[in-house]
């Protein structure tokens, strides 16, 4: 190819001569003269396989395959001048003329130069100062395939003669750049991607392969598919070039990974190759997307084992019957009959023959892209009209007419030719492209769709109850993995992201296939959802309100026992110098009915909606006066046991602890211990409202948490230890006098106390819910309670119902009972 162009270049930098022969005039089917020339370039002969040569030449097209489809086209170009030459609003009084080539083959040059030549010779225009018209070729028609038009574009650029396509949908030929002159009458294999993609998803194929073949056109058909489906769920599993020695590889790699449906982007020659190779390689029960009108092939559809390779969908150029063409075809057919024998030898302005055909033989051939060669010669003819300022049944031919002036009226093209718009995009593709979807059946070609670019977008429909799939009527599977069921995840299993296994989503995660079908996402802490969800449910908000049943019970219960404190305060103050009050603790007794009072503050704030201040107020009173409490218990309990065992075997310490009022020490060091602990730890970090999502997934708790869990935990333990250190003291004192036993009251309230707590604690292991609260409200009331009625109510059933009990000759007789039975052991 190097070598070609170079001799391409030498041949039209030196301006050699065009031969004559190439040029003349010759009274036939391919020349017609006129005010104004169109070009067309038509492969009526084809050239199978590459032809090797150093240099452009003239080939002899008659030796090749003759073409009657191709033929039928150049008809229709001719019928379209004649109708135009004919029309009195279309360019009226003006009179075009043709030059059209036989143009078999993309190294055929000479017949192309002969198009651009000027009285024989070549010359460059490097801008308009320079410019001079190239004879009256105003634009050209054609040629038909992508390598044809790549090889030959270049040249038309050259002095910006329009050259318009009617059947070339490489992509690369949308580059403005390097082909500014060109144009065409059909959408770019960019559109015909989009459309696959489109039928592809509508049908839910995502598992394909794509052959191709080795020219313009293939390779630009899978570089398209490629890109296009990157951003897709579409895997482009297996792609291989048409070449008859390795189809068998292709046809066993794609029955290896089970691939259903393949995208064929070849012309007619390799698809031939392709079908035969399939159905004599047994390729079955496979979707055939074909790009080209290949399917409608004669060859191809008269093979009696074609049925067995499945279902060929084809993408095909809408098709219109031109009225008027059948009449011109039979007419002219019998007059060039008469005339064959005189022209033969000038019949394709080349040393060619183009044989005999009658009109109904060159009618019955296939006739796709027909109406785009009518289109794309209108074309020129509205822009020639557009640049003649024809108007009032007149043309201004006075002033000089240049190509490049109806390159730029072509590009504004806006007409309607056979009801379909024309008019080209800024890339020189028709703008809205057409196209039929076509499948065959057993008797004959069926429409079944159709895809239509529009100004608000691409429109695909598609008839799917008229396709006769080779799947007994079922709609054919191409995928790699199943689709996964609801709720469940793709995990990539390979380099492709069609294949992949399917992963459940647990409860608390969720799916969405429309954000990413490859991953769970969590749902967010307001949120839940069951396993296999794909969308996440608002969470209930749960707390025991104010005004609920239980808790005004229990509210009510907490200023009972205040009031209940208050009263009991009071009997004792009024019988303050009676022996219960005194053996009960005296002064110690008020400071442990206000505690207990102030210890029903905490009850007022388990419930309603947490705050920060509920939050403190929740632990703070409690932890702090409850402290009290059980610190003046320990005091009361360790008196017992020294006044009744440790007085007459220790007197010293007994009348050191009395001395120096020991009894307030030991009440104020574990209070102070507890306030310090407390103020430390809340100004650190205090309780704060809290939500409990990891019971109930369903629901959110609304609760409090602990703050700084660490001095909340000495808290806790301190409390504890006064606890235990209460409960000995108590413990060995159980065998004091009966009517003078304290130690056993307080025995007895701890051991509520501890049980109370330990339910809890059990109780909060295994459930959270909203109730807990609730229950912990019940422990700390119950709590007060405990000591209120074992410890304070007993004493006041003697004050006011036992009142000879409570005297003191009755308490010293009890006393001086155990002194004496304590001397005998």
């Amino acid at each position: 190819m190097t070598r070609l162009s170079v001799s391409l270049y030498l041949l039209l930098a030196l301006g050699l001569n065009v031969p004559q022969s190439m040029s003349e005039k010759t009274s036939s089917e391919f020349n017609l003269d006129g005010d104004y020339l169109l070009g067309g370039l038509f492969d009526i002969h084809h050239v199978n396989g590459s032809l090797q040569t150093d240099r452009p030449e003239a080939i002899d097209c008659s030796s090749h395959e003759f073409k009657p489809a191709n033929y039928r086209k150049f008809q229709v170009m001719r019928f379209a001048v004649e109708e135009i030459n004919n029309s009195s609003v279309l360019l009226p009084n003006v009179s075009l003329g043709y030059e059209i080539l036989d143009h078999c083959s993309p190294i055929n040059f000479p017949g192309v130069l002969s198009l651009i030549s000027f009285n024989g010779s070549i010359r460059f225009s490097w801008g308009r100062s320079d410019y001079r018209p190239l004879g009256k070729v105003m634009g050209v028609v054609g040629p038909f395939t992508s390598t044809d038009s790549l090889a030959i574009a270049p040249l038309f650029t050259l002095n910006l003669i329009p050259l318009v396509s009617y059947g070339a949908a490489s992509s690369v030929l949308s580059v403005r750049a390097k082909y500014p002159a060109f144009l065409r009458t059909v959408g770019s294999n960019n559109d015909t991607v989009v459309l696959i993609i489109q039928v592809l998803q509508r049908f839910h194929w995502t598992w394909v392969a794509v052959l191709y073949s080795s020219d313009a056109y293939g390779a630009d058909g899978l570089d398209l598919c490629i890109h296009k489906m990157m951003g897709t769920d579409i895997c482009l599993a297996y792609t291989a070039e048409i070449q008859d020695k390795r189809l068998f590889n292709a046809f066993r790699q794609i029955e290896i990974l089970k691939i259903s449906v393949i995208i064929v982007f070849a012309g007619k020659r390799d698809a031939l190759l392709l079908i035969e190779a399939a159905a004599a390689h047994n390729i079955s029960n496979k979707v055939w997307i074909a790009t080209e009108p290949w399917h409608l092939s004669k060859k191809i559809s008269n093979r009696s084992d074609i049925e067995r390779i499945g279902t060929i969908l084809g993408l095909t150029q809408k098709t219109r019957n031109i009225p008027g063409f059948d009449a011109f075809v039979k007419s002219r057919r019998r007059t060039n009959q008469k005339q064959h024998v005189s022209t033969a030898a000038h019949i394709c302005n080349q040393d060619c023959s183009c044989g005999v055909l009658t009109g109904e033989e060159i009618l019955a051939v296939e006739f796709s892209y027909n109406v785009q060669v009518y289109m794309a010669t209108y074309a020129i003819a509205h822009a020639l009209h557009e640049v003649l300022r024809c108007d009032s049944g007149s043309c201004h031919t006075n002033g000089t007419v240049y190509p490049y002036m109806v390159l730029h009226q072509l590009k504004e093209t806006n007409i309607t030719v056979l009801d379909l718009n024309v008019q080209f995009n800024e890339l020189g593709a028709i703008k809205f492209p057409f196209l039929d979807i076509e499948v065959w059946t057993k008797s004959g070609l069926k429409k079944v769709g159709t895809y239509q670019v529009t100004p608000t977008g691409p429109v695909l429909s598609i008839n799917i109850s008229k396709i006769q799939w080779h799947t007994n009527g079922t709609v054919p599977v191409s995928v790699c993995s199943r689709e996964c069921p609801v709720g469940y995840a793709k995990r990539a299993d390979g380099i492709h992201r069609c294949c992949f296994k399917c992963e459940r989503c647990r409860s608390g995660t969720y799916l969405n296939i429309t954000e990413d079908a490859y991953k769970c996402k969590k749902c967010a802490k307001t949120e839940w959802s069951l396993a296999n969800s794909t969308s996440c449910k608002l969470r209930s908000v749960e707390y025991i309100p104010l005004m609920n049943p239980v808790a005004i019970v229990i509210l009510a219960a907490a200023m009972a026992l205040a009031g209940l404190s208050l009263a009991i305060a009071v009997l004792f103050a009024t019988n303050y110098s009676t022996p219960v009050v005194k053996s009960a603790g005296g002064l110690m007794c008020f400071l442990i009915l206000g505690c207990l009072s102030l210890c029903t503050i905490s009850i007022f704030f388990y419930f309603g909606k947490p705050t920060d201040a509920s939050c403190i107020l929740r632990y703070l009173p409690f932890m702090l006066f409850f402290t009290a409490c059980l610190a003046c218990f320990v005091v009361r309990a360790f008196q017992i046991v020294c006044v009744f065992k440790m007085a007459a075997k220790f007197p010293k310490i007994y009348s050191w602890w009395v001395k120096y009022n020991g009894q307030w020490l030991l009440i104020a060091a574990p209070v102070l211990m507890q306030a310090l602990l407390l103020t430390i730890g809340y100004a650190s970090k205090h309780p704060k409202p809290h939500n409990e999502t990891a019971m109930f997934p369903d629901k959110i708790i609304l609760g409090c948490g602990m703050g700084n869990a660490a001095l909340f935990s000495l808290s806790t333990l301190l409390l504890i230890s006064l606890v235990v250190l209460c409960f000995t003291f108590s413990y060995m004192g159980k065998d004091l006098p009966k009517n003078y036993n304290e130690a056993k009251a307080i025995t007895f309230c701890l051991l509520l106390l501890i049980l109370t707590w330990v339910f809890y604690v059990t109780t909060h292991t295994i459930y959270q819910g909203k109730y807990i609260q609730t229950l912990n409200a019940v422990a700390v009331l119950s709590s007060l309670y405990s000591v209120l009625l074992w410890y304070f109510l007993p004493k006041c059933y003697i004050i006011l119902f036992q009142p000879q009990r409570n005297t003191p000759q009755y308490f010293q007789g009890l006393i001086q009972s155990y002194t004496k039975q304590i001397s005998t052991q």
